[in-house]
């Protein structure tokens, strides 16, 4: 007999079966948690409580625990910086020299190329002072000299003020530092050996630093004579 012939009155329906497709996320996972024995519901709060604050090494270690760097935190400390100070100090000291090497190799640079103009310049004197030669020797008009002439002075005029000086030893003593010897003669009467000459080319030199040594003859040292011992008779003792 149902409930209802008992009673006196109709049995109240049965609740709808629920549709797991339709239930909600949190719904599924509080069945799971059910079902597990868990019946306490997870707290988003803790959730990102715990994301935002990991667990750190040794929060929750007891007092007398080590910690992991010990005592030596101030000997790494003071060794860091003596370690940072000396490649700092070692930086400096090549940029101090890298500095040093390019004004030097500048400084190099620029005078070679100087030193290749005055001796262009100087090749182009020695011409014109070929060409007045030969116009003494054959006796072409004064005019025509005289402007050749100025021009090669206002040529040497420019290398003096540039520290240019004209190497003409004639007379002098022969130096191989500024002297190139072309040719050795035997000394002409009042001349020592070792004395230069004649000058073939003219040299030139700009401060310590020769562009071009002078080209000279040199007196040669005369060579000793053999002198001969007259011959000694010996007398025989008879």
């Amino acid at each position: 007999m149902s409930r209802s012939d008992r009673r006196g009155h109709p049995a109240p329906p049965d609740p709808a079966p629920r549709d797991p497709v339709g239930a909600s996320a949190a719904e599924r996972e509080a069945e799971g948690s059910a079902e597990a024995g868990d019946t306490r519901a997870p707290d988003p709060a803790a959730r990102s409580t715990q994301a935002e604050h990991p667990a750190e090494p040794g929060r929750g270690a007891p007092p007398d625990a080590p910690t992991p760097s010990g005592g030596a935190a101030p000997d790494v400390e003071a060794e860091s910086v003596e370690t940072l100070r000396d490649r700092w100090l070692r930086a400096e000291a090549e940029v101090q020299n890298f500095r040093r090497r390019a004004v030097r190799e500048w400084d190099e640079a620029r005078r070679a190329a100087e030193e290749r103009a005055f001796l262009e310049l100087i090749g182009v004197i020695d011409d014109l002072e070929r060409a007045l030669d030969a116009a003494r020797e054959e006796g072409a008009p004064g005019r025509w000299s005289d402007g050749v002439r100025l021009t090669v002075q206002r040529m040497r005029d420019y290398l003096a003020r540039q520290g240019v000086v004209v190497l003409d030893p004639a007379g002098r003593r022969f130096d191989p530092a500024y002297h190139e010897a072309m040719l050795e003669m035997d000394p002409p009467a009042g001349v020592a050996p070792g004395q230069v000459i004649q000058v073939v080319l003219k040299g030139y030199a700009r401060g310590d630093r020769v562009l071009r040594p002078a080209r000279v003859v040199v007196a040669r040292a005369a060579s000793p004579g053999k002198s001969g011992e007259p011959a000694r008779e010996a007398d025989a003792s008879s």
